[in-house]
């Protein structure tokens, strides 16, 4: 069983950065990607990053240029580096891992940008 802990997210004001990290535990025999989406309540969930095998990233069109995936295979961990964060920034970041065994999802973390 894979399981995923996100940590990282927080209360920040518009134009600060945060970081957030995801850290999957159990057997995984072919990782496919990985990445980071947001749910904004009454909207479907989104993508905002994923980082494939081979290391090649893709970024939503509105977090390019300010948001940074990357990954640390020796721990096992995901990063979400989110610069100039915008109100609109504001959601549940919720990181997947996409699998041999299956695509599993972590609980999320709460990310609000306000002034």
């Amino acid at each position: 069983q894979v399981q995923l802990v996100e940590s990282g997210g927080g209360l920040v004001q518009p134009g600060e950065s945060l970081k957030l990290s995801c850290t999957h535990s159990g057997d995984i025999s072919r990782l496919y990607d990985m990445g980071w989406y947001r749910q904004i309540p009454g909207q479907k969930r989104a993508l905002v990053a994923n980082i494939f095998a081979r290391g090649t990233t893709n970024y939503a069109e509105s977090v390019r240029g300010r948001f940074s995936i990357s990954r640390d295979s020796s721990k096992n961990t995901l990063y979400l580096q989110m610069n100039h964060l915008k109100p609109e920034d504001t959601a549940v970041y919720i990181c997947n891992v996409n699998t041999f065994e299956g695509d599993y999802w972590g609980q999320g973390t709460q990310v609000t940008v306000s002034s």
